[in-house]
């Protein structure tokens, strides 16, 4: 027991000096760094049919026979060729379509917003108006509504454009997340996925009481009736309640209203009570239009037009790059930690 005290005791002084050397490199890599300007992002192209195609001819390295491997390639050159021959002499070929895929992985601040405006902008410096497509793939259980609220509008802007905007829900588009997935002209989802939450919430904790009681006053000074309603600190009134409640139903009314004016088929009086529906309901609701996950869209999009992926990002400082890998080191133990007390609650 001795040996094991002693041998954690010296782990424990190793990490500790670990950290401390990495702190004090974040240090002086900040401090040399001074007030330099914000780093410079990048849009990174992605051209779906080629990935899919490498990904079947990989398959088939392994699959098909030397010999039927020789074929596939003579054909798939000989369908090339010909492809290639009749759009030079054809006059009246249609415009080969062009999609553009984007991601939206929401959080409650819709901080993916700032990428998204980027991506949205490139597009529509080359996107074709009437002819090429826009699918974005959304994921979010909805937040702030400022956030979400230019999040959406980003999306009206691809339609002010006369894309044709598809959104794949794959998972859940709740709330703020609903609020984006209704612009588009067509909303597809998984069976399961999660949509709807057409309402308003908001939590103020309130400890006026616990000071009061311990002689400790607050005064909460404004100008304007109502610049300040519930507070955290100071004596919420029955006045203040029924503002904040009257300006939570004014931001609810414009949310229906937004949704309405996409989906007018919807009743609103059913569809706005804040309730959630998985996909296979949200079809027979009208909140959405068809069941498919977004593989299934990409796949099917891959063998009619050119399918492109749009990633707008941002070059990570070394001070970001440690911070995010000791972020994911305390995510992984935590992840840990709860798959072995989930599984010890099946395995005793």
């Amino acid at each position: 027991m001795e040996l094991l005290a002693e041998y954690g005791l010296f782990v424990a002084k190793s990490l500790t000096l670990v950290v401390l050397i990495v702190l004090a490199i974040v240090a002086v890599f900040a401090a040399g760094r001074g007030n330099k300007g914000p780093e410079d992002g990048r849009l990174e192209v992605r051209h779906l049919n080629d990935w899919l195609e490498d990904m079947q001819q990989a398959i088939k390295g392994h699959v098909l026979s030397k010999a039927e491997l020789k074929a596939e390639a003579k054909a798939r050159k000989k369908e090339d060729k010909a492809k290639a021959k009749a759009a030079k002499h054809s006059e009246d070929s249609e415009v080969e379509k062009r999609i553009y895929v984007l991601d939206f992985n929401g959080d409650i601040k819709a901080s993916a917003v700032e990428h998204l405006r980027e991506e949205i902008t490139a597009l529509l410096t080359l996107a074709r108006p009437g002819v090429d497509e826009v699918m974005l793939r959304l994921e979010s259980p909805g937040g702030v509504v400022h956030g979400y609220g230019l999040a959406a509008s980003q999306l009206e802007r691809i339609r002010a454009a006369s894309l044709k905007l598809t959104i794949c829900v794959d998972k859940v588009a709740a709330s703020g997340g609903y609020m984006m997935a209704c612009i588009a002209d067509e909303l597809v989802a998984a069976p399961f996925a999660v949509l709807g939450s057409i309402g308003v919430v908001a939590q103020v904790p309130n400890i006026h009481r616990l000071l009061k009681k311990n002689d400790v006053d607050v005064d909460v000074l404004t100008a304007g009736e109502y610049k300040r309603t519930l507070t955290v600190l100071g004596e919420n009134t029955d006045k203040a309640r029924e503002k904040f409640k009257q300006d939570l139903e004014q931001t609810h009314e414009l949310f229906k209203g937004l949704v309405s004016s996409y989906r007018p088929q919807l009743d609103m009086a059913k569809a706005a009570t804040g309730e959630i529906w998985y996909g296979k309901q949200a079809v027979e609701t009208g909140m959405v239009d068809s069941l498919m996950t977004s593989d299934q869209w990409v796949m099917q999009a891959c063998k009619a037009s050119e399918v492109y992926s749009l990633r707008y990002t941002v070059r990570k400082g070394l001070q970001a790059k440690i911070g995010g890998m000791f972020a994911a080191v305390w995510e992984q133990g935590f992840d840990k930690l709860g798959q072995w007390l989930e599984s010890s609650r099946f395995h005793r």
